[in-house]
């Protein structure tokens, strides 16, 4: 039970942690959106039925990887078409060869015309052309029916199926066949205020890494870290920020295209900053203050002034010590100047349980 205080109220009990001095990442904190590093919808190139499905939606698909066939058969019939009609063509353009031949030695005998003789070889080049235009057309007939087997042109994660086996599709129309997202890796982007771009451009221009922390909701204590791969070549005139992007492995796909998460960009590190928890900071109407607990365990409220956030710990720059004991947990039943029972110490690093002093509250 907690001790009485000489005027008879109980002493309350309390948390308290030590202010700490360390090296704390200067960042600037905001809140990103995820993107894919590609995206690609997949479209015929066209027009046909779908005869076969290669992947089921959501599947991850690679490179080069069959999805979609469509019916060959009408293709396969204009290739073997044009092949058939270069065969004859071929035919025709050796006949008009060897005619011309033929009568390029009788002109020189002066037994045909000069005029005769030009007709011939006129007539075996246009057959040479016929040959060359059945040529390009078999190679694009060949080029059409390789259209019918879509393949994946990266290493993606596949979306929803928006068309299903048995529809005819169009080429190039509306809506696409499927989308394909590239998540490993991936990007995160967000916007900085243009105070920062400064710092950042120097950094960046020398090829310094700046690492970025991505915080998905929920998980505030295990970041995905990345690196920053892209400024933005202007401000925006109507919020004064910058847009950046950061380029994270995701390898273990924590992050999720669409999704919003809390941000941290690493500019600089602050050496021997004085910390301490968030949560030992108070609000009042003369500013910022801690419960400071005395060597004879009195609670004197301390104004402080702070100069950011890291974490869950706040940097203050002046109204502490290092090694001074601030309540972080039982505020609520602390009276100024009054005395307190310590239940237990804390770690700035820990994780802070009210659990550990519901014992003394009412």
């Amino acid at each position: 039970m907690a001790a009485a205080t000489p005027e008879g109220r109980p002493s309350a009990p309390v948390v308290v942690s030590k202010v700490e001095q360390r090296d704390i990442p200067i960042q600037v904190r905001t809140i990103g959106n995820v993107e894919a590093y590609q995206t690609v919808q997949i479209r015929s190139q066209v027009n046909g039925q779908i005869e076969r499905i290669f992947f089921h939606q959501g599947d991850d698909v690679r490179k080069g990887q069959l999805l979609f066939q469509l019916d060959k058969r009408p293709f396969q019939a204009d290739l073997d078409k044009a092949v058939a009609q270069e065969n004859h063509d071929q035919a025709s353009a050796e006949n008009s060869r060897i005619e011309a031949e033929r009568y390029t030695r009788l002109e020189k005998q002066g037994i045909v015309s000069h005029e005769q003789g030009d007709q011939m070889r006129t007539q075996a080049k246009a057959d040479t052309a016929a040959v060359e235009a059945d040529k390009a057309a078999a190679e694009a007939a060949q080029v059409q029916l390789q259209y019918t087997d879509i393949a994946a042109p990266i290493d993606a994660r596949a979306g929803a199926l928006l068309i299903n086996l048995g529809n005819l599709v169009k080429a190039n129309d509306t809506p696409y066949l499927v989308q394909l997202n590239q998540v490993t890796p991936i990007y995160v982007t967000f916007s900085a205020p243009e105070g920062n771009l400064a710092e950042v451009r120097r950094r960046f221009s020398s090829r310094q890494e700046l690492k970025i922390l991505a915080y998905p909701k929920g998980d505030s204590a295990n970041p995905a870290v990345g690196r920053l791969s892209f400024i933005d070549n202007e401000v925006d005139t109507t919020t004064g920020t910058f847009k950046l992007k950061g380029t994270f492995q995701n390898r273990d796909r924590r992050l999720w295209p669409g999704e919003f998460v809390d941000v941290a960009l690493e500019l600089s590190t602050q050496k021997n900053a004085i910390v301490v928890p968030t949560k030992a900071v108070q609000s009042g109407q003369q500013g910022d203050y801690v419960y400071v607990v005395t060597p004879d365990n009195t609670a004197e409220p301390r104004p402080i002034k702070t100069s950011g956030v890291y974490e869950n710990l706040t940097l203050v720059s002046d109204g502490l010590r290092p090694g001074e004991r601030v309540i972080v947990d039982g505020q609520l039943r602390v009276v100024p100047n009054a005395k307190v029972t310590v239940e237990s110490v804390l770690h700035s690093s820990q994780p802070i349980a009210p659990a550990n002093v519901a014992g003394g509250a009412e």
